[in-house]
């Protein structure tokens, strides 16, 4: 194809079409010429029947370093024969569209280079019309996108990737904006609650209704905070099943956050609990079960034992009593054969007294060999120790642990069974409360000689405080009111005092003291309690 002067010219738009080779070009236009034949993209133009009458040397290297001559004789179909099979027809199908109409042509499509491989090219043309408005040619420019096409291929490829697995994920998958309105959540949780969320628009509106009504409130409040805060969310709740049925599920949530800090989206995760809770509660049931069992198989092990015990000294008085008795009634009386007799009662009765000594010792402290032991860390291990109770009523335990306390001396077993009481009843005492359950335990040095624990509820509150540590009273319809009042004698015997308290807002707490010496405490006044705010 010879390159026309007069067809580049009117390309770069500096002459009209009458221009010759014989003129010579300005500056300006020679400065155009070198940029379009440098350009490191295809530049080229046709004449209006879609034949190539120039292309600039970036193009004819691609077609294999083709010649102008070589390119000349290419129509139409002739250059659709380097487009991909499979892009060919709708490119074809466009560029006579504008050919005929004149609109402007833009495609994307593969083109054939000279050494046979197919990459990516987005084409654009447009017309060039004279004075009269008819179309004298075509220019245009082909980019190639071969790179851009392969980013977005493995982009949208790994999209589609990430998108099957958060709805193949085994959990709940759901996103939140800063404020708190729900964008996505996978198919897996919409599948689980049989509802359609593919609609944005509704899908607030349904989330609002999933929550069991005893637990709505506490979510929103305890997400609210959350929200506020930027703090992790964490929590158990009842959410709706497409089948009707409220499940326990546990649910977390994470902020994202950009580089300054700020939270741009939170991305959460919940997973049915249903079953791990039930199993919980029917371990519980029969661990209660159990203890009760336990205490009757005690009381009537430990009845039947000082029914023992004492029916042999008073089967003894009573024979002995019947004996003296013949012995004084005799004519005449044998009065040293009664003296010795009623001697002998003496003695089965001093016996009698001896074993009601043995069995009220079971009931009283003695002293026990202690050690120097770190408060601390004894209420550290009966958390642990109760983990389990402590989550399977979803109870949050803050802790307010004093530093560098003075190790006291005490009976390891005695003050860990104080501990765990105290710390049951707490939790306890809140069943009846919302289900955001709070339980706070401080630990600090109260005077110069002794360390005071409180463990503080958030539940009831105590309706009669000055008969708790009564024996055998207790609010619990299985209890057997001896707790407190053996915790109490358990202090006592420490040389410590224990009391309780109703807070000013709710529920109760119960502090004791421990001296750091072995000798006893006086407790302090009960308006110098610290109550920490609920």
């Amino acid at each position: 194809m010879r390159r026309s002067q007069s067809s580049f010219s009117v390309f770069i738009g500096f002459v009209s079409p009458d221009f010759t080779g014989e003129d010579l070009m300005s500056n300006n236009e020679s400065l155009a010429l070198q940029l379009v034949e440098n350009i490191p993209g295809h530049v080229w133009s046709t004449d209006p029947g879609g034949r190539f009458t120039y292309v600039n040397p970036s193009m004819r290297a691609f077609f294999g370093g083709a010649s102008d001559d070589a390119l000349s004789s290419w129509s139409v179909e002739e250059w659709l024969q380097h487009v991909h099979p499979e892009d060919r027809h709708r490119v074809a199908a466009k560029w006579r569209h504008s050919l005929t109409t004149g609109d402007p042509f833009d495609s994307e499509q593969r083109i054939r280079d000279g050494g046979g491989a197919y990459r990516w090219f987005r084409a654009s043309s447009r017309s060039f019309r004279d004075s009269s408005g008819v179309i004298n040619a075509w220019y245009g420019q082909t980019i190639d996108i071969e790179d851009q096409r392969k980013a977005e291929d493995e982009l949208r490829d790994r999209s589609v990737e990430l998108s099957v697995l958060i709805d193949m994920v085994p959990s709940h998958l759901w996103r939140l904006t800063p404020d708190g309105t729900t964008t996505l959540v996978n198919k897996r949780m919409a599948d689980y609650l049989g509802r359609d969320l593919s609609d944005k628009s509704s899908l607030e509106s349904v989330m609002e209704t999933i929550f069991h009504p005893d637990d709505a409130d506490a979510v929103d409040k305890e997400l609210g905070r959350c929200l506020a805060t930027g703090e992790r969310f964490s929590m158990r709740y009842r959410l709706l099943r497409a089948d009707g049925m409220y499940r326990w599920m546990s649910g977390r949530a994470e902020p994202m956050r950009d580089q300054d800090g700020n939270i741009t989206e939170w991305f959460g995760l919940c997973h049915d609990i249903e079953d791990q809770v039930q199993a919980a509660d029917a371990l519980r049931r029969s661990a209660d079960k159990l203890a009760r069992a336990t205490q009757t198989a005690n009381l009537a092990q430990l009845s039947a034992s000082i029914a023992h015990e004492i029916s042999q000294p008073l089967a003894a008085i009573i024979t002995d009593s019947d004996t003296c008795l013949r012995w004084l009634s005799t004519d005449p009386p044998n009065v040293e054969r009664g003296k010795f007799t009623a001697k002998r009662i003496t003695q089965v009765a001093l016996a009698a007294v001896d074993v009601i000594g043995r069995i009220r010792a079971l009931f009283q402290q003695k002293p026990q060999a202690r050690v120097t032991e770190d408060v601390n860390q004894l209420i550290v291990e009966v958390l642990d120790l109760m983990s389990d109770e402590i989550t399977a009523t979803s109870t949050r335990v803050d802790t307010d642990l004093g530093m560098s306390l003075p190790q006291i001396p005490i009976d390891r077993v005695q003050v860990q069974q104080v501990l765990v009481n105290l710390i049951r009843n707490g939790i306890q005492a809140m069943d009846s409360t919302s289900p955001l359950r709070s339980l706070r335990i401080k630990s600090c040095q109260n005077r110069s000689d002794d360390v005071r624990v409180e463990i503080q509820d958030a539940g009831s509150g105590f309706a009669d405080p000055n008969r708790v540590f009564e024996p055998f009273f207790t609010t619990k319809s299985n209890g057997m009111g001896m707790g407190l009042s053996i915790c109490r004698s358990i202090v006592e015997s420490h040389g410590g005092q224990l009391w309780v308290a109703n807070n000013e807002t709710v529920g109760a707490t119960v502090a004791f003291t421990l001296p750091v010496a072995s000798a006893g405490s006086t407790p302090p006044d009960m308006d110098s309690l610290e109550r920490p705010l609920l």
